[in-house]
């Protein structure tokens, strides 16, 4: 059992952790400027010319199989990547990636959809979650009716991320409320490849964070057979694997912001003066510094089992459960703690701590809530489809 990275592996998170610093933390200020005057965080082109710098590192496609031009670094190493990138605030992803069910696509539905998204010449959303139907996936209520060789989907989608630029949607719709119905949700739903350009529209949603997802509205939008991704009836098992990557990659995030955050609060209570001597000093400073460092290394081994697990073919859901659960609420306690230790400066919007505030509450909802995943994890444990200690 090896429990540190190769030399290659240092490597890559070397180069990625020297591109945030260079390329994206300088960026920042602009980013916190732009935000508080309601502009976009990025200015239009920012984000490509990004990627492309990115690309001339070598960092394209990095989860993306090498049969696909990608990089194909294998989840451990996404999972670094994601704790890097994380460090900062600024909005950006690498490029040269697509969802990962759309690898279910066949040959034609490749060309069309997923070779046009790795190229970066179509985005597209992933779309489940609905108005009623939000951690109960199987309480969905949209619906795709035959007719012809073509399908009719009516309903509403929710909290979509990426839906207000997306190309093309993937959305689960139910095909047949009888096998719905008998099997709780879990059968008779199919995943659908949706242009934009047939019909459907989406609705920006303001929150409290910066991230602004929308609303997708179908009324009779028509759907070509073809269109069907997976397989007839096939729909829920893949949403089920959409999520399920999501999830540790919650974690992953939640362990690089929180690294980032604690570097600053250990920073400002050296610096800081309080009757006489810096406030690390005080050990209410001290408690809240260690409770952090601890809490941040326990939930990047969590992400980085999750990771490893997954890597090896083995089924990783417990795990990412575990994972998302500690890993957003280690999040929210370590940017909460480092908000006090700022003070009064933490609260304002000259420091990044409050915007982290802001985003790091959305980790313990999307993808799966706390209640959620303390559900899965109970159950499997009940029901004994995991035994205490099995993963090690």
């Amino acid at each position: 059992m090896n429990l540190r990275l190769s030399e290659e592996q240092k490597m890559v998170q070397k180069t990625i952790k020297k591109f945030v610093e260079k390329e994206l933390m300088p960026l920042e200020n602009e980013v916190l400027r732009n935000e508080r005057e309601g502009k976009p965080s990025l200015p239009p082109g920012k984000l490509e010319e990004l990627q492309l710098k990115a690309k001339e590192a070598g960092f394209w496609g990095i989860n993306t199989p090498a049969e696909y031009g990608g990089a194909d670094l294998g989840n451990v190493m996404l999972a670094i990547v994601y704790m890097e990138v994380a460090k900062t605030f600024v909005p950006f992803k690498f490029g040269g990636s697509a969802d990962n069910i759309l690898y279910y696509a066949n040959e034609e539905q490749k060309k069309k959809y997923l070779i046009p998204t790795i190229n970066g010449e179509k985005k597209s959303c992933f779309a489940m979650t609905e108005p009623s139907a939000g951690s109960d996936t199987r309480n969905i209520k949209m619906t795709a009716v035959k007719d012809g060789d073509e399908w009719v989907l009516n309903g509403e989608k929710t909290f979509i991320t990426g839906g207000n630029e997306a190309d093309f949607v993937m959305v689960i719709a139910i095909t047949d409320k009888e096998k719905h119905k008998e099997s709780n949700g879990r059968e008779g739903v199919t995943c659908f490849i949706v242009d934009r350009e047939m019909g459907w529209r989406s609705e920006y949603i303001h929150t409290m964070g910066e991230w602004g997802p929308a609303g997708l509205v179908f009324e009779n939008v028509r759907v070509p057979e073809e269109n069907i991704l997976g397989g007839l009836h096939k729909g829920y098992s893949l949403g089920l694997e959409w999520i399920g990557f999501a999830r540790w990659v919650v974690g992953a995030r939640a362990v690089g912001a929180a690294e980032r955050l604690l570097q600053m609060a250990i920073d400002y209570a050296k610096d800081r003066i309080t009757f006489g001597k810096p406030i690390a000093e005080r050990q209410a400073i001290q408690w809240q510094i260690a409770d952090s460092a601890v809490e941040i290394e326990a939930a990047k081994w969590l992400v980085l089992n999750a990771a490893y697990t997954l890597d090896q073919g083995e089924d990783n859901r417990h795990l990412a459960s575990m994972a998302k659960l500690f890993g957003a609420n280690m999040g929210n306690r370590v940017v909460d703690r480092v908000l006090q230790i700022h003070g009064g400066m933490g609260y304002t919007r000259e420091l990044p701590i409050e915007r982290w505030y802001r985003e790091a509450r959305l980790w313990r909802i999307y993808d799966g809530t706390d209640e959620i995943q303390r559900m899965i994890i109970a159950r499997n444990l009940l029901k004994g489809h995991v035994k205490i200690g099995q993963f090690i």
